[in-house]
């Protein structure tokens, strides 16, 4: 079936009453103020803000009012967001650069034979996904079952996985941000950069017979992946490993090359689980052995949670596609563009770098769907750090600074451990940042002068488990596809990642050769540089 054709954002007539009301008054949306807003309208908290699977968010303190709401509403719907989703439920191959589904929803769907499940199983038999539903819980079994003899495998201390992109950020994100499941006597170690001081600051803490290499590579010839590989499989040759068997398995489709390599222990994935949407894959198996099978199928349960909340939910109640087309507006309509992403919470410290790949990755395109360069800009560029250090670092700026940036603080209400006093300050300074961006100190003047009326959401879950987590990063993952699809854009593919391994593969010979025949002046004058005895 072929995708149908949907008419980009800016081909609306929506967008253009948008337009108008953002130039009403410039970047700042007219003369609309928060403080205003909250004094005007008491209802305004439960207005603007929702309950989903696990998070509830607070969206009150953004730029936006009832009208504006409406239009970006409006908008969704004549780009066909509602259709696209369908589309990408049903199997459709809306990955259009790559003639590829994008399914990795379905990594997340309980198995049809399950009792609980028989709607479910309606669903994938309607959409003709019986087929790949029974591969993935295969797959999953089997990967569950490894994971479990390596948590019972009291010889294996350390677990290295060497990855790349999708195949590292999203595992070291979630090992780190479900520390407290993590069973107790395994140490997690996670590598990705071919510069060889990681691994070689890796290695200097093991000892081969008591670790376990997990080389994570769809195709099995990702260069900084395999590089480190090598240098790994080599290491523990020469500190006298034998049983390549025991101490490493692939996470691959290539199961020849990972063969060829070595390794007989392979678990495989598709051509429709993008890297960036990886870990509730095979990619998934350090956070398996980490918090062991119970924990890995409520991460899968909390995102299928909100895969089913996605689905389902009417436009307005629907918090991926509402988060989606703040963002619209923000970048598109008051300019903004960048965000900053806020976890107060120490165990989420890699969110931030993990949320740049998803939302950059994905929407950091200049065409549409049909080649054509776009006349507005799309993904905004996302940073962050945990709070409270991003206060004594940043924060500077996003309060008193020449650009508005919208904040998206992340906090859990309930702490894992029991230090008294410091989750309620920890909550109370959350609390603060979001209310000082909002209320400014307006009556100082000059250095103490703060605007406020600056933006920001705010995102809570009740506590940090393997199924809100599962929850927070598939909202994160929906909200993503909505705001792509209002633009028109493939947000499933990433051609622009290529170019730079083509030209590095030209000059890693030069830098022995010396040869600089063709290339341009500066990268030929660095590259002498480089080679300068």
């Amino acid at each position: 079936m072929a995708v149908p054709t949907r008419p980009r954002g800016d081909q609306t007539a929506a967008w253009r009453a948008l337009q108008d009301a953002s130039r009403a008054g410039g970047r700042n949306f007219g003369d609309f103020d928060l403080r205003d807003a909250f004094a005007t309208d008491p209802q305004r908290f439960a207005a603007f803000s929702q309950s989903a699977p696990h998070v509830f968010a607070d969206l009150s303190k953004n730029l936006i009012d009832d009208a504006t709401q409406a239009l970006l509403f409006e908008l969704a719907r004549r780009c066909g967001v509602e259709a696209h989703r369908d589309a990408m439920f049903a199997g459709e191959k809306i990955n259009t650069t790559e003639q590829r589904a994008v399914l990795h929803h379905l990594l997340r769907k309980p198995a049809q034979a399950h009792a609980s499940h028989a709607q479910s199983a309606i669903n994938s038999e309607a959409n003709g996904l019986t087929h790949e539903l029974a591969q993935v819980h295969a797959t999953l079994d089997a990967m569950l079952a490894y994971a479990q003899a390596v948590r019972l495998d009291a010889a294996i201390t350390d677990v290295v996985n060497i990855g790349i992109g999708g195949s590292d950020l999203g595992p070291q994100m979630a090992v780190l941000a479900l520390d407290e499941f993590t069973l107790p006597g395994k140490r997690f170690h996670f590598v990705s950069n071919v510069d060889g001081h990681e691994l070689a600051a890796v290695l200097k803490h093991l000892r081969p017979q008591n670790t376990l290499f997990l080389i994570a590579s769809k195709t099995f010839t990702t260069a900084e992946t395999m590089t480190n590989a090598q240098s790994a499989r080599r290491w523990f040759e020469g500190q006298g490993g034998t049983d390549m068997a025991r101490h490493f398995a692939a996470l691959t489709t290539n199961v020849a090359a990972a063969r060829e390599f070595g390794i007989t222990t392979t678990f495989g994935f598709w051509d429709w689980v993008g890297g960036r949407y990886s870990l509730w894959s095979a990619i998934g198996l350090p956070i398996a052995i980490a918090i062991g099978e119970a924990g890995f199928r409520d991460f899968l349960a909390g995102a299928h949670a909100m895969d089913e909340h996605f689905r389902t939910a009417p436009l307005q109640r629907n918090l991926p596609v509402r988060l989606g087309l703040l963002d619209v507006w923000y970048r598109n309509f008051l300019g903004f563009t960048s965000r900053s992403i806020a976890p107060y919470h120490s165990a989420l410290k890699r969110l931030p770098a993990y949320l740049q790949q998803l939302e950059m990755e994905s929407n950091g395109k200049r065409v549409d769907l049909q080649g054509q360069a776009l006349p507005f800009g799309t993904a905004p560029v996302l940073w962050g750090e945990p709070g409270t250090n991003g206060q004594h670092a940043y924060f500077q700026m996003l309060h008193q600074g020449t650009d508005v940036v919208p904040v998206e603080f992340v906090a859990v209400r309930k702490p894992m451990h029991d230090l008294p006093g410091h989750h309620d300050r920890l909550l109370a300074n959350a609390l603060a940042q979001a209310q000082a961006l909002m209320v400014g100190q307006v009556d100082a003047g000059g250095h103490r002068h703060f605007p406020g009326n600056r933006p920001s959401t705010f995102l809570l879950l009740e506590e940090l488990t393997p199924a809100s987590l599962g929850a927070l990063l598939a909202l994160q993952e929906h909200r993503v596809f909505s705001s792509g699809s209002v633009w028109g854009i493939n947000s499933f593919d990433q051609w622009g990642v290529e170019l730079g391994k083509v030209l590095a593969r030209d000059i890693e010979p030069r830098l022995q050769s010396g040869d600089s025949t063709g290339l341009d002046g500066s990268t030929a004058g660095l590259l002498q540089k480089l080679r300068a005895k």
